[in-house]
């Protein structure tokens, strides 16, 4: 187990051992769950609120401080989230949802019933409310959805000394997410320079920001999609990314928490399209019996008359079944061997994609490099199964007769042509449409037609 492995049980025992007490507490001395709870860390209440009845939650949260409710509000897990704020009274929501972070508030209303979202909204203070609305107005999946407007940024033409007392004022203000980052802007709010915390604290006293500051700034549009967010995060090793608008206006911040969150996503909805489905909009035990019946169903039906197919490949060739059934012993080795082949390059090639280190100008250097790699790796295999038959035949474990090598080269000249179709595979498709699922539906086909059509022109006269 690893320590991060370690830690996660950690908190989960320590939410087992404190939820009974805590629920104790909840019907015979409410007020005293704040005091005892000082300690904990908001994640670790939250993993407490997940083990509790869901109708005790929202008295749960009542009991403790306003600023601590919030908190552990931003650790819920959405379901838990949205149905505590829908069971909560609009007036109470609106208290915890102001102290969020506006990036989670936006987050809390999106997930929310529309009626229920639109009241809580109206409850919240006005300059709550202004923030949250302007940011409701990005697509959730943009540098827009994903910002804070919680960010600190001077004026250039400010000293250290100016600064550092701007710094202290915001910090005082309330919550800041990225405030180990210093932004400076123009008069016109135009995005000049970034430094450091440290880089402020330790500048000589009476320089300008502006002398101080780098002018070499990774940003990101406003409209710009979430998977560009977080392939220059990792690029740069950035702990936040400015988000400017068409006039390089400062305009948020998206924090590193709000990037793991969004490549968690990704890699769940990669998973989900590798196992042969549409990626689920929602977590699954949250989305509908309906909604994930949608999303299942079609390419299960793709896959299914796929397979048809594949009957209808083996009935085409079923008089040389007949007459020399030998040949069925084989055809699971065929399918399997070409299935194989076709899955491990799909996801290496998706996986890659996703990436970024391939893209469509990659094309023929793809076609070319798997090429190569599924002759070797189909010649390898044709030696493996032609080397089964011969020892077969010499050990009298299942003999095939005087033509036995002929059989062995049907399995290996097949075994190699299974692999070509998916070799030549064109990059650019969706991960959904080239699944490692629709590859060995693919490969099922194009592999009994390429068995049997070898077997007609090797062993004909012979066996068939």
């Amino acid at each position: 187990m690893t320590p991060q492995q370690r830690d996660i049980e950690r908190s989960k025992s320590v939410a087992a051992l404190v939820a009974p007490d805590l629920l104790d507490l909840l019907d015979t001395d409410p007020q005293s769950i704040a005091a005892e709870t000082e300690e904990l860390h908001p994640a670790d209440l939250a993993d407490v609120a997940e083990l509790m009845p869901r109708e005790d939650v929202p008295r749960f949260l009542a009991a403790l401080p306003a600023p601590r409710a919030a908190n552990v509000l931003e650790y819920l897990s959405d379901e838990l989230r949205t149905e505590t704020l829908e069971a909560m009274d609009p007036e109470q929501a609106a208290v915890l949802l102001a102290r969020m972070t506006p990036d989670e508030r936006t987050d809390a209303l999106e997930e929310m019933d529309e009626d229920a979202a639109d009241e809580i909204l109206e409850a919240i203070p006005e300059r709550e409310r202004a923030e949250t609305e302007r940011l409701l107005q990005y697509d959730p999946d943009s540098a827009g959805g994903l910002m804070t407007t919680e960010f600190v940024s001077v004026a250039e033409t400010h000293t250290v000394e100016e600064a550092l007392a701007a710094v202290r004022a915001i910090a005082r203000a309330g919550r800041r997410e990225a405030m180990n980052t210093i932004y400076t802007v123009d008069a016109r709010g135009k995005l000049t320079g970034v430094l450091s915390l440290r880089e402020l604290l330790a500048a000589p006293e009476g320089s300008r920001l502006a002398d101080l500051a780098w002018a070499e700034i990774v940003t990101v549009p406003v409209t710009a999609y979430r998977e560009t967010v977080a392939q220059l995060t990792s690029n740069y090793d950035l702990v936040a990314v400015p988000v400017v608008d068409d006039e390089r206006r400062l305009l948020g911040v998206i924090t590193v928490d709000d990037v793991i969150d969004v490549i968690q996503e990704e890699q769940t909805e990669d998973a989900q399209k590798f196992g042969g489905m549409e990626a689920l909009d929602e977590p699954y035990l949250q989305i509908g019996f309906a909604a994930l019946l949608r999303k299942r169903t079609p390419w299960l039906l793709v896959l299914f008359v796929g397979q048809m197919f594949t009957a209808a490949a083996m009935g085409f060739f079923e008089d040389s079944i007949s007459s020399a059934v030998v040949l069925s012993l084989f055809i699971p080795l065929i399918i399997s061997s070409g299935g194989n082949s076709g899955s491990q390059a799909t996801s290496l090639i998706i996986r890659a994609m996703a990436l970024q280190e391939l893209g469509p100008r990659d094309w023929q250097r793809v076609m070319f490099r798997e090429f190569g790699a599924g002759l070797v790796l189909g010649l390898l295999l044709a030696a493996v199964g032609i080397l089964r038959i011969i020892l077969w035949e010499w050990m009298g474990f299942y003999p095939f007769g005087e033509h036995y090598m002929l059989l062995a080269a049907t399995i290996g000249a097949t075994v190699l042509g299974a692999m070509l179709p998916f070799l030549l595979r064109r990059v650019g498709f969706d991960p959904a449409s080239a699944s490692a699922p629709l590859v060995a539906t693919l490969v099922d086909v194009t592999g009994v037609v390429l068995y049997f059509s070898i077997a007609l022109l090797i062993l004909r006269g012979t066996l068939l």
